[in-house]
């Protein structure tokens, strides 16, 4: 509290970003961990902004209506304030600098965040995730991998996990001499196994090899990998550098794996930028989803001229080619860029979401985030800038993988559990440090900071709400939702992610989203086809009963009621008893015999229905009247 030096200011205005002349008189507060903005209204709407999301505070010149403050936040939201004088103006913004910027970890909001959950509670939360339970559906351990005591209390690489999976054949000298050759002693371990082929996807940092300096346990290290896998006689290593980036690490001691040194293994360079380009790139994009009413060249330009999908692009052939090499050849593949925990987690993951169906549903994609981005030491705190530090270490590392995710949703529309939402409640988080899941830069510091003790879990509280990011076209059992997919990279295919840094039209996007619609239509069907079922159970009873009290006085009579009203057992439907009826929506999408021709009914819904998605046309089916009674072979 000591660093706010106005927690108040009344007649403050929050200025509409769609439409500026529209804005809302309030009170503005600001508390240790959130500047709040409350409505004069009747409804006394409030607008809560948490310090740790503010990426940026602007401050331009004064005009004759006030002095103008502008909060850009981390996940795109911009909010535009006027404050009435200008000394409040500055006060506000110097506070929001310091408010926004901590220190220390201890500053940060998840250490003072206190939900309503007792200690046992948190605890569980924390075992939510369980990377051994991942590992063992991969089949891991097994004859040919195992995990490795060599990291224990972290004594080989400090930015690894304590447990590393390693083939078994690697003697413990050959892994500690591996990790002696690797930048950061981050050697190569196992990072996923394709059970079909067993081949498996390593990861790694780049060797210190210079121009000529090699190490015989680094060697016999990959040699163990490629026997891991005993169909192949050789592996990959993919360098997802450009290529002339990794010979400008030789001159320091570093580069890439040599040819004539690694026996029986292919080098392959993909070709994506560094942190310094990714940070520039997204800033330029971002500066696209700030414009306001551009022309489609304007547009265009920016698009072009922020190079952003093409990086998406680099990323996803980076997953694709892994993918062909371990499911289609059956290779075994070692991932790495220079240090491995940036380009080599976003191609490791996008490899696996392609690879494995388990990754397209909510829980499995939360296992993966834990598994290649927080336990293998992605760099959370430098990247997005949790504390106030060197602001060339900030980059939208996992900002891409995500949209890597989110352009694969858009090929692939019935592959995924999770909806656009979930994508964009995980980004958020990951900035917001409300949670202690993405705090700290690796496995070994949230240990140091007792993190499981003194925080809690997203995991749970995701999972918890996760009927709010279900994807309404998913079906287990769909031929997306099954096996590897094979997205199409050509430049076409890639969308801009309004969603994602069109913030002025975020809300309004994701409030009228075609997901959202059809959830809702769904639902009405559902109700719909019940309370149908439930009339036709009532109408089956008063017939039944009215056949059982029928008087047979009269053979005439007799005959007559049994003209009117069909036996129990050609009761099959409603339309049994009357002439003409309307039909009601329903997904149940009906079968249609191969010896049957082809319906010509506007109303048979298998002759206009997706079968393939699982997503019946909802245009208005409605029936004219007395259509049930037409002669089927009129016109």
């Amino acid at each position: 509290m000591e660093h706010i030096r106005t927690p108040k200011v009344e007649n403050v205005r929050l200025i509409d970003r769609l439409t500026p002349r529209k804005s809302v008189v309030g009170t503005l507060y600001l508390s240790s961990t959130h500047t709040i903005f409350v409505e004069n209204s009747d409804a006394r709407r409030e607008t809560w902004v948490l310090h740790s999301l503010v990426g940026s505070i602007e401050r331009p010149p004064t005009t004759p209506s006030g002095s103008p403050l502008v909060i850009r936040c981390k996940n795109f939201q911009v909010y535009q304030l006027l404050l009435p004088q200008e000394k409040d103006c500055v006060d506000i913004q110097a506070s929001l600098i310091r408010l926004s910027r901590p220190d220390r970890y201890g500053e940060l909001f998840c250490f003072s965040f206190q939900p309503n959950v007792d200690k046992e509670e948190r605890e569980k939360a924390w075992g939510f995730l369980d990377l051994h339970a991942e590992f063992s559906r991969m089949g891991i351990p097994s004859n040919l991998w195992h995990i490795t005591p060599a990291n224990h209390e972290y004594r080989v690489c400090d930015t690894y996990p304590s447990e590393l999976f390693v083939p078994k054949s690697a003697s413990p000298a050959v892994i500690v001499g591996s990790a002696k050759f690797r930048s950061r002693g981050r050697l190569p371990v196992l990072s996923y196994f394709h059970r079909d082929t067993s081949a498996a996807v390593c990861r790694s940092s780049q060797p210190l090899s210079g121009f000529s300096a090699r190490s015989l346990e680094d060697e016999q290290m990959l040699q163990a990998i490629m026997k891991s896998n005993p169909a192949s006689e050789y592996m990959y290593v993919v360098d997802t550098r450009p290529k002339l980036n990794a010979m400008a690490n030789r001159a320091a001691g570093k580069g890439y794996e040599n040819e004539d040194h690694y026996t029986n293994i292919k080098l392959h360079f993909i070709g994506i930028e560094n942190i310094h380009v990714m940070r520039n790139s997204q800033q330029k994009i971002t500066d696209v989803g700030d414009m306001r009413s551009p022309s489609m060249g304007d547009f265009l330009w920016g698009l072009e001229n922020s190079g952003w999908l093409k990086h998406i692009k680099a990323v996803l052939d980076a997953g694709v080619f892994i993918v062909k090499a371990v499911a289609e050849e059956g290779v075994s593949v070692l991932v790495h860029c220079s240090d491995g925990w940036d380009r080599t987690a976003q191609a490791c993951s996008v490899a696996s979401v392609l690879l494995d169906p388990f990754y397209r549903t909510i829980r499995g994609l939360m296992v993966l985030i834990e598994k290649d981005w927080v336990s293998f030491g992605h760099k959370f705190s430098h990247r997005y800038s949790h504390l106030e530090g060197d602001p060339k270490e900030v980059s939208p590392v996992i900002d891409q993988f995500l949209e890597c995710v989110w352009q694969l949703m858009e090929q692939f529309p019935c592959a995924f559990e999770f909806n656009e939402r979930f994508l964009l409640q995980l980004h958020t988080h990951i900035h917001s440090c409300q949670y202690g899941n993405f705090i700290g830069n690796s496995q070994k510091e949230r240990r140091d900071l007792r993190i499981n003790e003194r925080t809690h879990s997203v995991w749970p509280h995701l999972w918890e709400n996760r009927a709010e990011y279900i994807n309404p076209l998913y079906r287990a059992d769909h031929s997306q939702s099954k096996g590897i997919l094979r997205p199409v990279t050509t430049p076409y295919c890639f969308k801009f992610w309004k969603g994602m840094y069109s913030p002025a039209e975020r809300g309004v996007a994701l409030r009228q989203s075609p997901s959202d619609s059809l959830n809702a239509v769904r639902e009405e069907s559902q109700q719909l086809e019940e309370e149908l079922s439930a009339h036709q159970e009532r109408l089956a009873q008063l017939v039944g009963r009215k056949t059982s009290g029928e008087t047979r006085k009269r053979n005439g009579v007799t005959e007559r009621s049994h003209r009117l009203i069909p036996k129990d057992s050609e009761v099959s439907s409603p339309q049994d008893y009357f002439t003409c009826v309307s039909h009601a929506p329903s997904f149940t999408l009906p079968l249609k015999s191969p010896t049957t021709p082809k319906s010509s009914d506007p109303d048979d819904l298998s002759a206009c229905s997706d079968l393939e998605s699982g997503v019946a046309d909802l245009s208005s089916h409605a029936s004219s009247a007395c259509d049930d009674a037409k002669d089927p072979d009129s016109d």
